[in-house]
């Protein structure tokens, strides 16, 4: 049986671009992705990956991507941004699939705001899904899915590297692209937001270790969660760091391989 490898990838806003460099290497390096779980913009990459868009149209997408095309301005009384502009853009980039039926079996985590519960997202339409996962409180207006509210998967689970290892896979990767800027400008509500999304996520991982065979950390400097203006360069960050963790990789899946052996 032939050992399966799944990327676990983080929330971090804009910096999740650099997960796009991740898949990059993985493609170059010729190791599959048999199963991805995503949170915040890493459910994003995941579910786009699952569709079919490999690393290079991912590129793509980003360098085209601008605020206009998500920003749709509500009345603030659960969030700033309704949301709807960039569910159509989603169905649209999803080519109307939905989870159960991509490349890959892929989970998209997001948060219930009243139980405070994890919601794993593995079936159903796409867009619902990714657009519940990305919904940071107090900007995006919560995605409503069966009565339940459902905001930004960072919240409960920045980096779901135990629910890849839910999926039955060998070897789990994970990829956390947080940066915590004790000195960032604090400007707009989007700064604020931000910044304590960061702040809850570095107390979560004082009290609960990322469980991943393999973690890839790409950003080692400050970048604006809502700034998409250094596309290639946090890609190449991820595409990096990936690269500087391939001998790991390659001695975990040959470790992996030899306890398969041994088990037949």
């Amino acid at each position: 049986m032939a050992v399966k490898v799944g990327l676990a990838l983080g929330s971090g806003g804009s910096r999740g671009l650099a997960h796009i460099g991740v898949l990059k290497a993985f493609e170059e390096e010729g190791i599959p992705v048999d199963a991805a779980a995503g949170s915040s913009m890493g459910g994003l990459v995941a579910a786009l990956y699952g569709v079919g868009h490999d690393a290079d149209q991912l590129k793509k997408l980003a360098l085209m991507f601008r605020r206009k095309y998500y920003i749709d301005v509500t009345v603030p009384r659960m969030g700033f941004v309704s949301g709807v502009r960039i569910k159509q853009l989603l169905r649209m980039l999803a080519k109307e699939r939905r989870l159960e039926d991509l490349d890959r079996p892929t989970t998209v985590v997001a948060a219930d705001l009243k139980s405070g519960e994890r919601v794993k997202f593995t079936k159903g339409p796409l867009e619902t899904a990714v657009r519940a996962s990305i919904a940071i409180p107090g900007i995006f207006v919560p995605e409503m899915v069966d009565g339940r509210p459902l905001v930004d998967g960072g919240v409960i689970d920045r980096v779901p590297a135990g629910v890849v290892k839910e999926m039955g896979i060998d070897i789990t990767v994970a990829v956390d692209v947080s940066f915590f800027n004790a000195e960032a400008e604090i400007s707009s509500i989007y700064d604020v937001m931000m910044q304590s999304m960061e702040i809850m996520g570095r107390e979560l991982l004082k009290h609960r270790e990322i469980d991943a065979d393999i973690m890839i950390r790409p950003v080692t400097s400050y970048y604006h969660a809502f700034s998409f203006a250094a596309v290639e360069e946090l890609i190449e960050l991820g595409y990096t760091a990936a690269m500087e963790q391939m001998p790991a990789i390659r001695k975990a899946l040959k470790r992996a391989e030899e306890e398969n052996k041994n088990e037949r």
